[in-house]
C-alpha cells in the first residue's frame, strides 16, 4: 500500500508549511494525483486520515483530483492518451514515448486557519 508513504511525505509537507506560517488549524486539502502513480482513492483518503491524527489537518477534508494521463510518441510526435495497459504510439505503433502528465503528485492548495 504505497498510499499510505505517499501519506505520511504529504503530511510532512503540510505540517512544514503550517509551522512556518503558524497555521493552526487546516481545513481541506487539496491534491493533484496523476493517474500513472495508481493511487487509489478511498485507500489515499483512509491514509491521509491516519497520518494527519495529532496534526492541524487532522479532521480535514482532502480533495482528490486526477490529472490524466499524457504521452508524446518520440518517432512521429503524436501527442496522446495511452490506455492503461499499452503505451504504443496509436498512430505508428512504436513504444519510444515521453510521459508529459501523469504522473504527478502534487499538493496544490490548503485552506487553514490561523
Amino acid at each position: 500500500m504505497h498510499e499510505m508513504s505517499l501519506a505520511v511525505a504529504l503530511m510532512e509537507e503540510i505540517n512544514a508549511i503550517a509551522s512556518q506560517n503558524q497555521v493552526e488549524r487546516i481545513q481541506e486539502v487539496e491534491l493533484h494525483i496523476g493517474v500513472l502513480k495508481q493511487v487509489v482513492p478511498v485507500v489515499m483518503q483512509e491514509a491521509f486520515n491516519a497520518a494527519s491524527i495529532g496534526t492541524p489537518a487532522e479532521g480535514a477534508l482532502l480533495k482528490q483530483v486526477a490529472i490524466d494521463a499524457q504521452a508524446s510518441c518520440r518517432s512521429c510526435k503524436n501527442i496522446f492518451t495511452p490506455e492503461p495497459d499499452n503505451f504504443l504510439c496509436p498512430v505508428c505503433g512504436q513504444g519510444l514515448i515521453d510521459i508529459l502528465k501523469g504522473e504527478e503528485f502534487i499538493l496544490q492548495s490548503l485552506t487553514c486557519e490561523s
